[in-house]
């Protein structure tokens, strides 16, 4: 079971680096996609500076100027997830097949124990095609997903491709709620 889980955190770690080895050549090299990362870094941090400079007491005026920069910054990180999407489409592809090999490789077997009970909404997938009902049994793609969630993030940063702090601050994420007092 021990050789098995960390020869699956092996795999996330090379599916990992072949995924963001495939971004870069379909995506982080391009001209583009540099320019407008270099963009949406210089509104972040010239928006984040106009903010701590007026604070809360903010006219009309100031209000609609910072209105328009996030506006502007929010349509470059779309345009920038856009680039991004050719590349997510043909890494997709290529994990969808290894994520059915390996998984062929490891049906039916225990590769870990886990130290909890799952919530009843995760169990299907922590217990996938393992025999018996002792849920703390955990499958392959359950553990490859934990994994890969947590070392690509990872891996991004120690690359250099991860977001910056800046423009990760000022809502670069799809799901981002628009800061309050500016509403």
């Amino acid at each position: 079971m021990w050789s098995d889980s960390l020869l699956i955190v092996f795999i996330s770690i090379c599916t990992a680096f072949l995924g963001e080895g495939l971004t870069w050549i379909l995506v982080y090299r391009t001209e583009k996609y540099q320019k407008l990362k270099v963009e949406v870094e210089r509104q972040s941090k010239k928006l984040e500076k106009r903010k701590e400079a007026h604070g809360d007491s903010l006219d009309k005026q100031h209000k609609k100027k910072i209105e328009r920069e996030e506006e502007r910054l929010k349509n470059n990180n779309r345009d920038l997830s856009l680039v991004k999407m050719k590349s997510m489409f043909a890494i997709g592809f290529a994990f969808t097949a290894l994520l059915s090999m390996f998984n062929s490789i490891f049906d039916g077997r225990v590769v870990a124990k886990l130290p909890f009970y799952p919530i009843s909404w995760i169990q299907g997938l922590s217990h996938r095609n393992l025999p018996g009902d002792n849920y703390t049994d955990c499958s392959f793609i359950f553990l490859y997903i934990l994994c890969t969630m947590s070392i690509r993030q990872n891996i991004q940063k120690l690359l250099g491709f991860a977001p910056s702090r800046a423009a990760s601050k000022q809502g670069g994420a799809l799901f981002a709620t628009p800061p309050a007092q500016f509403k």
